[in-house]
């Protein structure tokens, strides 16, 4: 089972533009991902993926390999299936490039849903914490999934779900996190695929899947990501450097 690591890299972004090309003690952002990613022996290869020729070579400067976007993209997925489209992997990760603070840990349980997923049941791997602060449910920047009772996703939402209509009846909310593991057909499928109404409405790539009928496998974990969206996030982070 060949198993990659894409990295899509949007030089764009609404709250803190070329964020992935700042100054991270002594390395930009999205340097400091790749390295990061490699340096967890999990993949077989990485590369990032970008619309950016300025982050294309900082990556290449740096002895990285990355790739560069033919097509303009709405979407992650968009921008790494077509990167991967003629390559011979099986599973592809994505790696969200900005957290450079990748841990192991979560990475390796969504490979290990596939390497024990014998009957293909699984389209997608991705990851889930719980989170019990009012604040913090109630927040539309965190998405929250509910799952059944074999931790398939049923729906992913913005909003509060599921809604607490009574309470101290043992519900939990899980917040979901960006890391994500294809198997390559599922993401070629949502290459071709157009966008549906729940996906327009939320703006959550992940309702594609789930409304063609993609099964995604959550695995629940207690390590919370670190990213970089704002300027603040980016002095914490220099902190932690």
């Amino acid at each position: 089972m060949k198993i990659i690591a894409v990295i899509p890299a949007r030089y764009a972004s609404t709250r803190f533009p070329a964020k992935l090309l700042q100054d991270l003690g002594g390395k930009s952002v999205i340097v400091r991902t790749y390295e990061a990613a490699l340096q967890t022996n999990l993949f077989d290869d990485v590369f990032v993926v970008t619309d950016s020729e300025l982050i294309y070579n900082e990556i290449v400067t740096n002895k990285g390999k990355a790739i560069m976007s033919i097509k303009e993209h709405e979407s992650g997925s968009d921008r790494i299936a077509e990167a991967v489209e003629n390559m011979a992997v099986d599973i592809v990760i994505n790696v969200q490039g900005d957290e450079p603070f990748i841990d192991a840990e979560p990475l390796q349980k969504v490979i290990e849903v596939f390497k024990n997923d014998t009957d293909k049941k699984v389209d997608l791997a991705s990851m889930m914490f719980e989170i019990k602060d009012k604040t913090e449910i109630e927040n539309p920047n965190n998405v929250k999934v509910i799952v059944d009772q074999q931790n398939f996703a049923l729906y992913f939402s913005r909003s509060i779900i599921p809604y607490p209509r009574a309470e101290n009846v043992g519900v939990r909310y899980m917040k979901h996190i960006g890391i994500y593991a294809f198997r390559k057909k599922a993401l070629l499928d949502f290459y071709s695929l157009p966008m549906l109404a729940l996906e327009a409405s939320e703006k959550l790539e992940q309702l594609r899947y789930l409304e063609y009928g993609k099964r995604i496998k959550m695995v629940e974990t207690t390590h919370a990501s670190i990213g970089i969206d704002t300027p603040e996030d980016l002095e914490k982070a220099r902190k932690l450097i």
